[in-house]
């Protein structure tokens, strides 16, 4: 799958599409889809959520499809408006009281076996990336995305979540340190004995 960034449609194909056309706009949603709710949902986590944010962001992507200037590829517009969307999502109050509910709701049952599942390291045939990732919290996971495959810069980070460089970069940090624990496998150390 290639990346959004890198999507880009036919000229005369933007303009039938522009015009609402709906099978010139059929044929863009199948060009960009995949890799817009790719994304989304590496970005908000999987679920009903990154759906929802998926169908917000092609919304508002067909909304404003006549204003797009065609300055840079499709892909590259539609990305803004996906991790724009996203962002919007990790930041607001109803993310942030479903987060606090479903640490409680872990909490208070006792049950915490799926919380070390998702903790533990894995073993080293079985490495996946999408469960290191799910690992971190949602603003960590974000931050890792955006800085190391989409490329955005520290500064770029900051300004998006409101907040500065400084934080891009200790989020980053701290998200290394848990992805290494995740995928270094566990060293058992030997007892020392005396001869």
């Amino acid at each position: 799958m290639a990346k959004l960034v890198q999507i880009g449609v036919a000229a005369d194909l933007l303009a039938q599409a522009r015009r609402g056309d709906e099978q010139a706009e059929s044929e863009i949603y199948a060009a960009v889809a995949p890799a817009t709710f790719g994304l989304i949902r590496r970005l908000v986590g999987g679920g009903a959520q990154a759906e929802d944010v998926f169908q917000d962001t092609m919304m508002t992507f067909y909304e404003r499809l006549p204003s797009f200037r065609a300055e840079a590829p499709i892909g590259a517009w539609l990305r803004q408006i996906a991790i724009s969307k996203s962002l919007m999502y990790l930041r607001s109050p109803w993310h942030r009281a479903r987060v606090q509910l479903d640490t409680s709701a872990e909490e208070g049952t006792g049950n915490t076996e799926f919380f070390h599942l998702s903790q533990a390291a894995p073993v080293a045939e079985c490495l996946d990336v999408e469960h290191a990732l799910a690992c971190l919290s949602p603003t960590a996971r974000a931050v890792v995305w955006l800085f190391e495959v989409e490329g955005y810069s520290h500064d770029e980070i900051g300004r998006a979540f409101g907040r500065t460089a400084s934080f891009s970069k200790s989020q980053l940090a701290r998200a290394h340190h848990r992805l290494r624990a995740w995928f270094e496998p566990a060293v058992e150390q030997s007892a020392c004995t005396s001869i």
